[in-house]
């Protein structure tokens, strides 16, 4: 267990880290690229090799607090001259043993870019399997990953009052939360995960952040949030024997079992207007696609829910097994390996899994009837930044698209967004596309095919006239009737709205 962290050490430590440009340009600019995407994938020699013999505060603070390597005791001292290696025992973050400091956990900067603009934390968590040399202990606590700064990204950026944050970790998502949240209860059933929580709050100088122990909902019970946002513990795991549970991404139940439980309890500690986001996985079982079965647990929650559910990789049995071994620090040709990889195919099997999907979950209790429920796949890329701001005006969009009959939408004057572009495809010498594509900057990156008439609106929405005079205008156009256009292209308009390529003006 870690010590309570102490205020006036963290913000020395802080400091001192400020000081040295202790940033993750700075680190990743001293070894270069191809070395901090090695750390990725566990490797740390790249890293140190390129660093040397180098004795400034940056490169002792990368071996040291990013790649978890022994450091001795004097040149600690000079990196880090305010809090210095007692600084870090006192913080149970390093041991010392004849004038060498043994790093205990890693503190890594983590650059994020959010609505007000780019920043920077630092991120205590505990020491990878490359630091570990083996696999990980089972009450392991993250740090920041590819899922994690996924989640961050996508949490809304409109302000709210109160946050939760369930199954907190090393507590990225409370802080990102706490930028557009007045107060943040984050909770999880690991006392080491919220010791990190509290660290990293202090660490970074962010108030407002209480931590709370128990799984789920029961720490909160009773209570109501404007916003709730988790990563849960939600890798499917083989319930045998000699199968570790970590704690960071095993929630100790069976299948996709825990995502479901929080989709059907979370209503009932959401605000009206209230929303929930989170990452999750579900299975394809007995025929039943994962997505569908998202859907039924929406259904069956107690309280009626908004849902907007992509779904953004699926996995097979064998493909989904040997990803979890490996994180688990377990990896192909060590001892273990096939015997773990075949504990999930076997669970896989009796419960006749045929694939896993992975994706996000935006969830919201509405001030009345449910109007959202849409769940979709989306195998690409990600656009980038903003995902937040995207996600904030497409529910934005929805809800004036629901007060909205056609005779409404018709009246209404939309602008094509400043992130779309469109395409068009010819066969050599021929006058007319055979396709015509409108592509999306931002946002989740869409790209869809749209016939003339579709192509001929959105390319004149510019904020002028309304959608109907501009269906009007391009029905006399292309020599067809007006009503039977406006019945065709209303309903995709609307998509266009929701999705962002189209905009009310």
């Amino acid at each position: 267990m870690l010590p309570e962290p102490d205020p006036t050490l963290c913000r020395d430590l802080a400091a001192d880290l400020r000081d040295a440009g202790f940033t993750a340009e700075a680190v990743r600019d001293a070894w270069g690229a191809a070395a901090d995407d090695a750390i990725a994938r566990g490797l740390r020699s790249p890293a140190s090799r390129v660093l040397g013999d180098r004795r400034d505060a940056l490169a002792v603070l990368g071996r040291l607090l990013v790649l978890g390597m022994p450091q001795d005791e004097a040149s600690v001292d000079s990196s880090l001259p305010r809090t210095r290696a007692g600084g870090l025992v006192r913080l149970g973050l390093a041991s010392i043993a004849e004038e060498i400091v043994q790093p205990l956990a890693v503190v890594r900067p983590q650059s994020y870019a959010d609505a007000a603009g780019t920043g920077q934390w630092w991120i205590a968590s505990d020491l990878d399997e490359a630091a570990l040399s083996g696999p990980l202990p089972e009450d392991h606590v993250l740090g920041v990953g590819g899922a994690s700064l996924t989640l961050a990204g996508l949490q809304l950026t409109t302000p709210a009052a109160r946050g939760l944050d369930i199954g907190a970790g090393c507590g990225i998502q409370a802080l990102r939360a706490r930028a557009q949240v007045d107060e943040v209860v984050a909770t999880d059933i690991s006392p080491r995960a919220l010791a990190f929580t509290r660290l990293n709050a202090l660490l970074n100088g962010v108030d407002g952040v209480q931590t709370r122990l128990g799984s789920l909902f029961e720490p909160v019970a009773g209570e109501r949030f404007d916003r709730i946002v988790s990563n849960p513990p939600f890798v499917i795991t083989p319930r045998v024997a000699d199968v570790p549970a970590y704690e960071y991404r095993d929630g100790g139940m069976v299948g996709d079992d825990l995502v479901a439980a929080f989709v059907r309890g979370v209503g009932a500690h959401l605000t009206a207007g209230g929303v929930a986001q989170l990452l999750g996985n579900w299975e394809t079982r007995d025929g039943v696609p994962g997505l569908e079965r998202v859907r039924e647990w929406v259904k069956s929650s107690r309280v009626a829910l908004d849902a907007w559910v992509v779904e953004r990789e699926s996995l097979d049995p064998l493909s989904y097994a040997e990803l979890w071994v490996r994180d688990g620090g377990t990896l192909p040709g060590t001892p273990g390996f096939a015997r773990l990889v075949d504990a999930w195919l076997d669970d896989f099997s009796e419960r006749r899994v045929a694939e896993v999907g992975f994706g996000y979950l935006l969830l919201r209790r509405p001030a009345g009837e449910p109007t959202l429920a849409r769940y979709e796949t989306l195998h690409t890329a990600l656009a980038g930044d903003g995902l937040g701001d995207h996600l904030a005006a497409a529910l934005a969009a929805h809800d004036r698209l629901a007060a909205l009959d056609d005779a409404g939408l018709a009246a209404s004057v939309l602008t094509v967004a400043p992130d779309v572009t469109e395409a068009r495809h010819h066969l050599p010498g021929a006058e007319d596309p055979t396709v015509i594509e409108l592509r999306q900057g931002g946002g989740f990156g869409r790209a869809l095919g749209v016939d003339p008439g579709l192509a001929a609106l959105v390319g004149a929405c510019d904020g002028d006239l309304p959608v109907g005079v501009l269906i009007d205008a391009i029905a006399e156009l292309l020599e067809v009737d007006a009503g039977a256009l406006r019945g065709d292209l209303l309903p995709r308009v609307r998509e266009l709205t929701f999705t962002g390529f189209l905009r009310f003006a």
